[in-house]
């Protein structure tokens, strides 16, 4: 059987790991856009932007590993055609390829072709230093930019702004934050936690500009400026971090079903029962949640390329474990477990000290825990995550004599 993967990620790698491991020795085909071997890309907003991390240490395996797996690697690579009836891939090139295999044909698919960094086309036209946050590339870059005596200037206060905002700040550059809502994160968080967030940054330095109003992005000789309504802002360089846009046009081109991401079942496939889709780019039938969801997160990456790998090998097991993410910001630490929903919780329960940023917090819908987190509190993601999905009510989760590791067993 031969089996094919569309894009060079961390999806992709591991389930070429799973494959092998579980007994698959048919050609696998790996296509990846980048010129690099598959690397992971949390480091590039936190250790390696920190300076703490060498960027070559977020390559998973090196290239002796892939010939040794007898992975036939197309790197710098873009397929751009897929053609479902033949089970063939266009790369409208065939000179890039380390081997004579360069056929494209497989008899099962994997796309993982990851994001894009959503662009500002105001920041694009200006002419003025400007930087998205997605590659190696862009983090070496990003990196040399910060320093004593210069100034960042970021657009966005997501997960992506704000690792960015502290990495410059631990560099010794002056940063600024230009945020649209009250809050960073407030969407994600909720008004009590999201201002612990806008507290730690300022409290490191940051000038945060929250609920502004952008009018204008213009270059002034080698510096930017960013014109709000009360004001401006100049820096020496711009960070846009305002989300990303799954890399949907291969499957939308041939035909397959595409809504914010491609859109696969619970098992991972797509409505061709010959290719499926994996990472960021999957739009996931989620059978805990009963409802779609898209996640762009490392852990998500990781776990859904090993259950596609073992679908392909015949697994009819559905994927239900719950998006898990974290970050690492100065001295927060934090990790987070499920998925409020596009409506909303209907409480939150906080339990610790907020204002020492040491505690836990929930999100409950129909009497059930949907979300928890915890920030610099490393004992409880174990029962969190056991929390998660449980039926339980609001007073007995906030009554703080009774521990997590109790509810959880309860």
């Amino acid at each position: 059987m031969r089996i094919a993967i569309v894009g060079g990620g961390l999806a992709a790698v591991k389930a070429i790991e799973e494959l092998r491991d579980q007994g698959h020795d048919g050609e696998i085909a790996l296509y990846g856009a980048e010129p690099y071997l598959p690397y992971e890309r949390p480091p590039l907003s936190k250790g390696v932007l920190l300076g703490k991390d060498q960027p070559d240490s977020v390559f998973v395996h090196d290239e002796a590993w892939f010939d040794e797996h007898g992975v036939d690697l197309h790197l710098g690579v873009e397929v751009v055609g897929l053609d479902l009836d033949r089970h063939e891939l266009d790369t409208g090139s065939r000179t890039a390829s380390r081997t004579a295999s360069r056929t494209g044909a497989f008899d099962q698919l994997l796309i993982a072709t990851g994001a894009t960094p959503r662009h500002l086309e105001a920041a694009d036209r200006s002419g003025a230093p400007v930087a998205y946050l997605r590659t190696i590339d862009d983090s070496r870059s990003l990196k040399a930019a910060f320093g004593p005596g210069l100034r960042v200037v970021i657009i966005g206060a997501g997960w992506i702004g704000l690792e960015v905002a502290s990495a410059a700040i631990a560099a010794g550059s002056d940063v600024t934050v230009i945020e649209t809502l009250s809050l960073p994160l407030l969407r994600v968080l909720g008004a009590d936690v999201a201002q612990v967030f806008a507290d730690l940054h300022r409290s490191h330095g940051v000038d945060l500009r929250l609920g502004a109003s952008i009018t204008g992005i213009t270059r002034e000789g080698s510096r930017v400026v960013v014109e709000l309504e009360d004001g401006r802002v100049a820096g020496d360089q711009l960070v846009v971090g305002v989300g990303v846009a799954p890399n949907t046009g291969l499957a939308e081109s041939a035909g397959l079903a595409v809504a914010d991401g491609i859109l696969v079942d619970e098992r991972l496939r797509t409505a061709d029962r010959a290719v499926f889709a994996a990472g960021d780019v999957a739009n996931h039938q989620h059978p805990v949640l009963g409802r779609r969801l898209r996640v762009e997160h490392w852990d998500t990456a990781i776990q859904h390329g090993r259950h596609v790998a073992r679908t392909m090998l015949g697994a009819d097991a559905a994927y239900e474990r719950m998006p898990y993410f974290y970050t690492d910001q100065y001295d927060l630490g934090m990790e987070y477990v499920g998925s409020v929903g596009p409506d909303g919780p209907e409480a939150q329960v906080l339990r610790g000290d907020l204002e020492g940023r040491n505690f836990t917090a929930f999100w409950l819908a129909a009497g059930r825990v949907v979300a928890g987190m915890h920030v610099n509190d490393w004992d409880a993601i174990d029962p969190i995550k056991a929390l998660v999905g449980k039926e339980i009510a609001v007073d007995r989760l906030a009554d703080e004599s009774i521990s997590l590791a109790d509810l959880a067993a309860g």
